[in-house]
């Protein structure tokens, strides 16, 4: 008796908590249509300060970092398109802060030994090991540079040849100013389903969640690439730390701790690859979940020691604990069969309404999101409708990964920093492969487990999980499936081998889903 009030306690507190992350994202996207209009046309006016303005004396010191390693596939595309960059050469420089291993080394020793021909200020500095990884190649960097300002690049984007000039232009008459971040736009985004899926959610997070957190003046974190920062600020709050897998939303977080300013910029646009294998994509992932965590741990001890308003900071809550979403979801999916076949429950038809309410409150409030930044990129959102059940799947499928991530994270198990492989230019052998594990045995085994719930289950008086049920085997069938495929097949990663063979059942099963959530 004692253990089922515990599993029945456990389940409605997991769902509150969902319910609290999915109203979040109506908050979000409330406060950024309030001030979308009014910044985007400042924001628009301010890029512009430095057109116009040849003597080259009045543009700022700017150092451009490149880190990299074992990124052969992209390493000449991101060096090249950063020496191509529209700024004036006797005040910019660029860093390729290569710690590869392998035959990266070459191409790029070969690409910066071109571009120093024609007179680019450019340098490669590299390390006897990688101590800090990322984190710490960064903070090596600043040693050989007196910039005032320093780009970021990952390896796999592009940057627009006016980024330079666009970015600096919001450090002007604005000393305590610290970060300007620009928006992540896609190379890849139409090569398969999960790539659309991604793009799509990347879409919301850059035009809805850090515009929101920006222009409301919350706390935003650097994305790790396609930003700017004033060398000042990340060295007054201690430069790069490499404690936690995500050192660009932990330096941003300390940053705006120690009284530095941000600005995200949306109309700062960045084109960058997106991971078309699976195994790539939840690597990355993992990596994200675990990093958030871990700087949640150790930011939110430092903002409880601040006068922050209470507002402001159940915002950078929420956001340093997003990805606690997907433990719940695994939590709710193992919980659902026990709780339903010793739990009969039957409510007054107010009562069922209004439980009916709170579960399309907290499944369409991503949705919602994701339209508002698709219609604001000046996409057709009905089109774009139809990848809400893919995103879903995806999400859904991802609990598992993402999952161990956060209790990994919280039981403070160390793991090294890997970096996504990228495909890069399609004229280039076969790159890097994902790491591999076992979690998708466990994704398959999951949504087996779910499915035989919802066949137990269906048509019960607790019918209303019944559609949730259905996403989670879906959703978990889907990773853990194609997760093998791309072990087997890693050559084949952009998703004709699959769809050429389900078309029509995976076309039903997204529609299936999209219809059975939006009329629960």
């Amino acid at each position: 008796m004692i253990a089922l009030v515990i599993v029945c306690f456990l389940y409605v507190l997991c769902s509150l908590i969902l319910l609290g992350y999915g109203v979040q994202c109506y908050v979000l996207t409330f406060f950024y249509l309030r001030r979308r209009k009014g910044k985007a046309a400042a924001q628009e006016e301010t890029m512009g300060y430095y057109y116009g303005i040849a003597d080259e004396s009045a543009f700022p010191r700017v150092v451009t970092q490149l880190p990299m390693y074992n990124e052969k596939m992209v390493a000449c595309r991101v060096i090249e398109a950063c020496a191509a960059m529209d700024y004036p050469r006797s005040r910019c420089e660029i860093q390729v802060l290569d710690d590869s291993t392998d035959e990266t080394r070459e191409y790029v020793d070969r690409t910066v030994e071109k571009l120093m021909a024609q007179g680019v200020n450019i340098s490669v500095i590299r390390r006897e090991d990688r101590t800090g990884f990322k984190a710490g190649a960064l903070q090596n960097g600043l040693k050989y540079t007196d910039a005032e300002f320093v780009a970021i690049f990952d390896a796999d984007f592009v940057p627009t040849v006016d980024f330079l000039k666009k970015a600096v232009a919001f450090f002007v008459d604005r000393p305590k100013l610290g970060l300007v971040q620009g928006r992540w736009t896609h190379l890849n985004d139409k090569a398969s389903l999960i790539t659309r899926g991604q793009a799509m959610g990347i879409d919301g997070h850059f035009m809805v969640e850090q515009a929101a957190r920006s222009w409301n003046g919350w706390f935003m974190n650097f994305n790790g690439t396609a930003g700017m920062f004033r060398v000042a600020a990340i060295r007054s709050c201690g430069g790069w730390q490499h404690d936690t897998l995500t050192e660009d939303m932990d330096l941003s977080y300390r940053m705006q701790l120690d009284g530095w300013g941000t600005e995200y910029v949306p109309g700062l646009a960045v084109p960058a690859e997106i991971p078309e294998d699976m195994n790539a994509f939840k690597n990355q992932q993992f990596r994200w979940a675990k990093g958030s965590i871990q700087t949640a741990a150790k930011i939110i001890p430092l903002l409880v020691k601040r006068k922050i308003p209470p507002f402001k900071f159940i915002q950078a809550v929420l956001h340093l604990t997003h990805y606690v979403v997907h433990p719940l979801m695994l939590m709710l999916a193992i919980l659902t069969m026990p709780v339903l076949f010793f739990v009969k429950i039957t409510l007054a038809p107010l009562w069922m309404a209004l439980v009916i309410a709170c579960m399309i409150l907290a499944t369409s409030g991503p949705s919602t999101m994701y339209m508002v930044s698709q219609h604001f990129l000046g996409k057709k959102v009905r089109k774009q409708l139809f990848l809400i059940p893919a995103m879903m799947l995806i999400g859904t499928g991802l609990a598992v990964n993402n999952g161990k991530a956060v209790i990994e994270a919280l039981l403070k198990i160390d793991s090294p920093f890997h970096r996504t492989p990228k495909k890069g230019q399609a004229k280039m052998k076969a790159g890097y492969k994902p790491i591999k594990d076992v979690t998708c045995l466990f994704e398959i085994f999951l949504g087996l487990y779910c499915f035989t719930s919802l066949k137990i289950f269906m048509g019960y008086t607790n019918f209303l999980v019944s559609p949730f049920l259905a996403l989670y085997a879906s959703g978990f069938l889907f990773v853990g499936i194609l997760s093998i495929v791309h072990f087997r097949r890693p050559e084949v990663i952009d998703m004709k081998l699959i769809q050429s063979r389900v078309p029509v059942a995976m076309k039903a099963l997204c529609l299936a889903l999209s219809l059975s959530l939006i009329f629960i």
